[in-house]
């Protein structure tokens, strides 16, 4: 009976631990790119080979590539849907107002908690692979982007243990835990905030992994890491400010609370 018992035991388990497991993957979802702002002329492919004028308010997902065309800027924001202000006439929340004598004037920002990238003049930058998880505690989330050509500007929220943010060049790659920077398509790296892990091949052709941290800059033609100048440390967190900012907006709008009371017994409003 007892040997009974624990081959029921294990085979309870092993059914929680399959169901378990088929529900984290049932929890992760393909994430998307929503283009939010576009100055000059971009364009984007479904990596088909055919190009597409892009605009603002577009949704991509993995397997897009965005080109940035000369003189034109790019801000995108990847991670989980979220709507432009000029998408729905009303927000998806709404709240009572805080004097009841003010019937229903309500106000809310929002704000763009997903990562936010800046593709500059003629910039190309391939979204490989990009999916969201919320676990219930955190929210798991795997981005891979391939800059092929070009500069991006990042800003990169501070992501769980589980999470992955890796980008692509064409002789390396580079890996973000939460940071402020800004690479080059030829492995020039800033950093404004915390570090960036790059591994690239190096001048004299053998691989080079450095730490690239806050206020400094990565040279790969001379392999040598130094403090940002103060000029471009100025620079910088303009840019960089002006794309974490670049979402957010007031929405005011009314409507009427009134509520309708029928008595079961008077039958009155």
């Amino acid at each position: 009976m007892k040997h009974i018992q624990t081959l029921v035991l294990a085979a309870i388990c092993g059914l929680v631990s399959m169901l378990a497991a088929g529900a984290a993957a049932q929890s992760i979802q393909p994430g998307v790119v929503t283009v939010v702002r576009i100055v000059g002329e971009a364009r984007y492919s479904l990596g088909d080979g055919k190009w597409h004028p892009l605009v603002a308010g577009k949704i991509l997902a993995a397997g897009a590539v965005i080109q940035a065309g000369h003189d034109a800027t790019v801000d995108i924001i990847l991670g989980k849907k979220i709507l432009m202000p000029q998408a729905e006439p009303l927000p998806d929340r709404v709240s009572l107002a805080a004097d009841s004598d003010v019937r229903g004037f309500v106000s809310y920002k929002p704000s763009a908690e997903q990562n936010a990238v800046r593709l500059t003049s003629d910039t190309m930058l391939a979204i490989d692979k990009l999916t969201v998880s919320d676990t219930g505690v955190d929210t798991v989330s795997d981005t891979e982007l391939d800059l092929r050509q070009g500069r991006i500007y990042c800003s990169v929220k501070k992501l769980s243990g589980a999470s992955q943010y890796l980008i692509k060049i064409p002789n390396g790659i580079a890996g973000v835990r939460g940071t402020l920077f800004v690479i080059d398509a030829n492995g020039e790296c800033s950093v404004l905030k915390n570090s960036v892990v790059l591994s690239i091949i190096g001048a004299n052709g053998k691989p080079v992994t450095v730490v690239v941290g806050e206020g400094t800059q990565f040279n790969p033609k001379t392999g040598q890491i130094s403090p940002l100048p103060a000029s471009l440390t100025t620079d910088l967190s303009q840019i960089i400010t002006s794309l974490r900012t670049l979402y957010w907006g007031d929405v005011n709008f009314s409507f009427d609370r009134t509520q309708c009371h029928i008595s079961p017994t008077q039958g009155h409003n």
